[in-house]
């Protein structure tokens, strides 16, 4: 019964399939074609070089760099602290097992256009990347008419910031195929993982790929759940429903709460605020959507096990007691507890990733981060006497698999 955005992935590959096969036969050349079909411009060299990648960084206004200055900060921050170490056990003596994690050698990140510009998701996807010690990492965001077939110079210029030197001008479907399987002869090396949010036609590009590279997830529209009390102020709870209303018309916004009273005066307070935004008319739509809904709990309670069964990408606790309501939250992308904590915050500088399940996919996946570029690798090590003293229950195993020469490659070492 719960609202959420209709989107049909499955639909979605039929028309992204003639592109990733192309593109995976062809190269770029399949790529090219299909940017000037869909995006209406023909990009002859898709590397951004060099120099663009530095003007762009030198004519970016100075606010706007120190905030993406401080956003890289604080991610870092918060993704150093995810690294993993080396693990040794002792599982008997003479017997060890060490658990190693080893990043991926490279990747492809992909950043979307569309009705807005994100150099955020640069920060999101570049520096778990970075910190987990990946060392290639290609950018694929979509060609813009407006700026010569170039991704918009925002993005370019963090890139720069970031210290990211490979940039492709690669958008959609065609984006996903060309980091997947690339090609030599262009000079473009296929990826080991693609991560990034996109349009639906970017998620049924990752599921067909999915196999030949790894994926973070299929990203759907984003979405927004509150829950809250009587003691949320609705012009706060209104302005972060609207906040994420703005980014699609499929994007969606929850609120979930057991007082009427507070349900009423954020309905009000929505239709005040919505007036007076930007993107109105996208923010209505978004809102008046299937999607989007105020749900009445008879109390926290009730409103945990909604919130829990709806997994959202984003989570916001604005009740009394908020963290404790927040630590028994299974089921969310991220979590944002209390009054001064909007979603807002976590797109671009608490620290945190805001590349997120969507979906209710947060049943079952977590957000981008380190380990998303980490691969866990045992090493086995075992000395003759420890191998003497664990071999019947490897041989009685064997037998009772019936799988005599696992056995056999044992017994051989015991003569």
């Amino acid at each position: 019964m719960l609202p959420r955005a209709a989107v049909d992935v499955q639909a979605a590959l039929e028309a992204v399939t003639p592109v990733v096969e192309d593109v995976a036969a062809r190269g770029y050349a399949g790529a090219r074609d299909a940017t000037l079909r869909f995006d209406g411009v023909d990009v002859a060299e898709p590397r951004v070089t060099a120099d663009e990648l530095q003007a762009a960084l030198a004519a970016l206004d100075a606010h706007v760099r120190a905030a993406l200055t401080e956003s890289i900060r604080r991610a870092r921050l918060v993704h150093e602290a995810q690294r993993r170490d080396t693990v040794d056990v002792q599982v008997v003596p003479g017997g060890t097992v060490t658990e190693r994690w080893l990043p991926v050698r490279r990747v492809g990140l992909y950043v979307p256009g569309g009705l807005a510009v994100y150099p955020s998701s640069v920060v999101m996807n570049v520096v778990p990347a970075q910190v987990a010690g990946v060392e290639s990492i290609a950018v694929f965001s979509p060609a813009q008419q407006d700026h010569g077939g170039r991704p918009h110079p925002t993005i370019l210029a963090a890139c720069a910031l970031l210290g990211v030197t490979e940039v492709y001008a690669v958008g959609g479907a065609q984006a996903i195929a060309l980091a997947a399987y690339g090609d030599v002869a262009a000079g473009i090396e296929p990826v080991d993982v693609i991560t990034g949010p996109g349009n639906v036609y970017v998620a049924a590009a990752k599921r067909m790929v999915r196999g030949v590279v790894g994926i973070d997830a299929e990203a759907g529209p984003t979405e927004i759940a509150v829950l809250a009390d009587a003691t949320a102020d609705p012009v706060h709870v209104a302005a972060d429903l609207i906040s994420q209303a703005e980014h699609d018309t499929l994007a969606a916004s929850v609120l979930v709460t057991d007082s009427a009273e507070l349900a009423d005066a954020v309905d009000a307070e929505v239709e005040r605020q919505v007036a007076l935004t930007k993107h109105t008319e996208r923010v209505r739509t978004a809102l008046s959507g299937d999607q989007s809904a105020t749900v009445l709990v008879r109390d926290l309670e009730q409103g945990l096990a909604v919130v829990d069964a709806y997994a959202a990408e984003h989570l916001e606790v604005i009740t009394a007691d908020a963290r404790g309501w927040a630590e028994r939250v299974r089921n969310a992308g991220c979590i944002f507890v209390g009054p001064h904590a909007p979603v807002s915050l976590g797109d671009y500088c608490a620290g945190s990733n805001h590349v997120l399940p969507t979906g209710c996919t947060a049943r079952h996946a977590s957000g981008l981060s380190v380990q998303s570029f980490l691969k866990g690798v045992h090493l086995v090590e075992y000395s003759a006497a420890a191998l003497a003293e664990v071999a019947p229950h490897v041989l009685a195993l064997a037998e009772a698999e019936d799988l005599p020469a696992h056995g056999a490659a044992v017994s051989v070492r015991l003569r």
